[in-house]
């Protein structure tokens, strides 16, 4: 994908921003609607637990999204759809007014899952028509705009996975999304250090390419030498932390980690079964057997921290890792498709993104010089800034193209079901 922006500034011929603009807005609502399809009316309108939204009101929002801020504003003679999906399908758009509450997202019976396909093609059609119509000077100036729909979009996609996911997994049967092969095999050798001299440095995104407000202003800051270990942690790594009684050592928690784990009673990760020595995992291809050398998932950052703890080093800083992968191409990363192996797999360890989402102990916290953009789509990032983590890398559900360096996202501490992991670090 080549951003936008990118091509505004290397192209003289406008069509040609023009056609990519169009040609990446088809795929992109291309490759949600194929991520609905192997799933049945039943599944789309589910809703099992607060965090999950149904894959009907993905769906919907994404659409809603693309209505309300691109549509109704800039395509002179657009209908919406239906007005009432201004209620039932903002997510946290306080200045646009009321809301269905996200937990009760799931009581949304109406309208059912062939209406929704409606109103994405309603939608789309109005995407082409505006791409079509659009002068030349109005599409570079909401240039930025759409590339924030195509991301915003794009990490609903992954959401869509995460959530059936737990729908699936609360079945009482082994049911799967898909039962696609994992890929191959590869070395099971322990992490190697990556070690950096650190110093003063630049981090945040730059002025080239498409970057979402959160990852700027670039900005200077210090690092002490540190090092980065060149693998995530395996599930045969998270295995022996549990053998060792890992969730039964206070002393390895953060005070808020031990009292969830001892409320929950927890012993594993969150869609671990089974016992020591005979664990298996739900994935979205089935239960299965775990496989040792692949990254661990679905740790909160109370468990990554724990683990850190336990190993004797620490998980990395948000700039530390900004720093480390910028050797590395996030192309490398092994590419979600609504036909492929949807978990983290050995082959994930080769690229440091991609694979699992890794915890840092940065909290998410405005950049020095951090301003929330204007209007309602400066609710995007910034109201979030309290509370969360910072994750890096990207996962094996993270469609191809949407990570870099630079990319913050965020959860609170307790979040388990985003497919999240950690890669340790220490001080050089």
């Amino acid at each position: 994908m080549v951003p936008v922006s990118a091509l505004a500034a290397a192209a003289s011929d406008a069509g040609l921003v023009r056609a990519a603009l169009s040609g990446r807005v088809t795929a992109l609502r291309a490759r949600t609607s194929a991520l609905a399809a192997p799933l049945s009316d039943e599944d789309m309108g589910a809703q099992t637990m607060a965090d999950v939204s149904p894959a009907k009101w993905h769906l919907a929002h994404t659409s809603w999204f693309w209505e309300t801020f691109l549509l109704e504003p800039h395509l002179p003679g657009y209908a919406a759809f239906d007005p009432r999906f201004a209620y039932l399908f903002n997510s946290y758009y306080e200045a646009l007014g009321a809301r269905q509450p996200r937990a009760a997202r799931g009581h949304i019976t109406r309208p059912g899952a062939a209406h929704v396909r409606a109103y994405r093609a309603h939608v789309d059609i109005a995407l082409a028509r505006f791409l079509e119509v659009c002068g030349e000077d109005v599409l570079a100036g909401l240039a930025p705009l759409i590339e924030t729909g195509i991301a915003h979009e794009e990490q609903h996609q992954e959401l869509l996975l995460t959530d059936i996911k737990h729908v699936l997994s609360v079945n009482p049967f082994n049911e799967a999304y898909s039962h696609a092969t994992p890929p191959p095999a590869v070395g099971e050798d322990g992490p190697d250090w990556l070690e950096y001299a650190g110093g003063l440095d630049r981090f945040g995104a730059g002025e080239d390419g498409f970057s979402f407000d959160n990852e700027g202003p670039a900005h200077t800051a210090w690092l002490p030498p540190f090092a980065l270990a060149s693998r995530c942690v395996t599930n045969a790594a998270y295995a022996e932390f549990i053998a060792d009684r890992g969730y039964e050592t206070p002393s390895l928690w953060l005070s808020d980690g031990w009292a969830r784990i001892q409320e929950q009673n927890r012993q594993a990760p969150f869609y671990w079964r089974g016992a020591p020595g005979e664990w298996r995992e739900f994935t979205l291809h089935g239960e299965r057997d775990i496989d040792p050398a692949a990254p661990v998932s679905h740790l909160d950052y109370f468990e990554a921290s724990a683990f850190a703890e336990w190993t004797g080093y620490r998980l990395p800083e948000e700039r530390e890792w900004e720093l480390a992968a910028r050797q590395s191409n996030p192309a490398s990363a092994r590419a979600m498709a609504p036909d492929g192996w949807l978990h983290p797999a050995q082959a994930d360890q080769c690229s440091l993104f991609g694979g699992v989402w890794q915890w840092t102990r940065s909290a998410y916290a405005p950049y020095p010089g951090y301003r929330a953009q204007p209007g309602a789509i400066g609710e995007y990032n910034g109201k979030f800034m309290c509370g969360q983590f910072v994750l890096k890398g990207g996962s094996a559900l993270t469609p191809p193209g949407h990570v870099r360096a630079s990319y913050r996202n965020f959860f609170p501490p307790a979040a388990q079901w985003q497919m999240t992991g950690l890669r340790l670090a220490r001080d050089a």
